[in-house]
């Protein structure tokens, strides 16, 4: 474990994301809350604060860290015009309720970022990584019994802000 003792206590921010891809069955599920276990979006909020908050617990050699804040946000980034939210879309050329191909059904993609604040020592990257990606493994186990094919994908830091290393924002 690195020895943070010398360095000065500073602000510290940073976000991270996660994407999972669902079918147009659990997209419907989290949409209109009506998956089996409940609150699909509510769950994995609570679930990814949590998992930020224990990330000394999960991965070898992590600070524990006193946080501030931890905020969990979902967007399903295009739009479509059918009965789902505005900016729900499908990721293939298939569009709601035609199938182009037995073998490509639609895919829907929700976008989960994670953001996390304190005041320490050492950033907070790792907290907004198993944030973002402890929250995208609840909509899956939320979501499995209607998608067992749904994907995570794209886990990234996309921003960071404190300590000596200054700024860094993904391309």
């Amino acid at each position: 474990m690195v020895d943070v003792g010398d360095k000065d206590s500073t602000f510290r921010r940073a976000t991270a994301e996660s994407t999972i891809s669902l079918n147009r069955a659990a997209l419907e599920s989290v949409v209109r809350n009506t998956a089996s276990k409940g609150s699909v979006l509510t769950v994995a909020k609570i679930a990814g604060i949590q998992g930020a908050k224990q990330t000394s617990s999960l991965i070898p050699l992590c600070h524990q860290i006193n946080l501030n804040k931890v905020d969990i946000n979902f967007t399903f980034p295009e739009a479509d015009s059918n009965s789902l939210p505005p900016s729900v879309t499908p990721t293939s050329d298939e569009t709601l309720g035609e199938s182009s191909s037995a073998v490509s059904p639609a895919r829907y993609e929700l976008l989960i970022r994670c953001t996390v604040t304190c005041v320490g020592r050492t950033g907070v990257e790792m907290e907004a990584l198993v944030g973002a990606s402890v929250a995208a493994l609840t909509v899956y186990d939320m979501c499995k019994a209607v998608d067992k094919s749904a994907v995570i994908k794209n886990t990234r830091l996309l921003h960071k802000e404190g300590g000596k290393s200054g700024v860094f924002y993904a391309e």
